[in-house]
């Protein structure tokens, strides 16, 4: 009974986060006008949570979200690091919420003063919580973690708002041995996206076969 319970908590804030990123626009579907995104890939979806910032009602919900999840998938976290830049400004307000110590990765050490690659301080056998705002292949989130192991920290896993949820991300993140925990994912976005008129029935087909093989689709 617990674990049902716990089951549609899960699916009532999914659906919540789907819900309030459609609506605030941090999330935009364009199946018939693909977007471009750096790596080159032509996609339905452009996903920008940083949006949630400027409307307090959603990033409220989302922090508090965040800290809900990391309070019941990692117990033990002594420290949140975010993952620059994006997870940033969200790690810093989950940690306010759990009152843990906070830090952040940059994508590389600054070539200036101290030549610092982790913002803050986190002790050697310190159990971290990595902090990221969307997980589309894991590459880059990965290689913080692979930053902070290397710094002698013991990282628990990592928590995000929002999920492509692709089989590469998977493969990555197991092979890495990362447990991940996200908000919402791809799935229930179209759910909700269907839902509240942002798209049509006729595009569903499009829009599953993207992810299939996100590399090829639209070329």
């Amino acid at each position: 009974m617990q674990n049902q319970t716990a089951l549609t908590q899960k699916e009532v804030v999914s659906r919540q986060i789907a819900a309030s990123l459609l609506n605030i626009e941090a999330i935009r579907l364009r199946p018939d006008q693909p977007f471009q995104w750096s790596s080159g890939w032509k996609s339905p979806i452009y996903c920008d949570n940083r949006v949630s910032l400027s409307f307090p009602e959603v990033r409220t919900y989302i922090k508090n979200a965040l800290a809900e999840a990391i309070k019941s998938e990692f117990p033990g976290a002594e420290i949140v690091a975010g993952v620059a830049t994006a997870g940033i400004a969200q790690g810093a307000l989950v940690a306010d919420v759990l009152r843990l110590p906070y830090s952040y990765v940059r994508p590389e050490p600054k070539k200036h003063g101290m030549g610092n690659q982790i913002e803050g301080r986190i002790l050697k056998g310190q159990k971290v919580v990595v902090l990221e705002d969307l997980i589309s292949t894991g590459g880059s989130s990965l290689k913080v973690v692979d930053v902070l192991r290397e710094a002698g920290a013991e990282v628990l896993g990592m928590a995000a708002i929002f999920t492509y949820g692709f089989q590469l991300a998977a493969d990555n993140f197991s092979e890495k041995n990362v447990k991940l925990v996200c908000l919402s994912d791809y799935d229930c976005l179209i759910s909700e996206a269907l839902k509240l008129d942002f798209i049509e029935s006729s595009q569903l087909n499009t829009l599953s076969k993207w992810r299939e093989d996100p590399s090829v689709w639209g070329v």
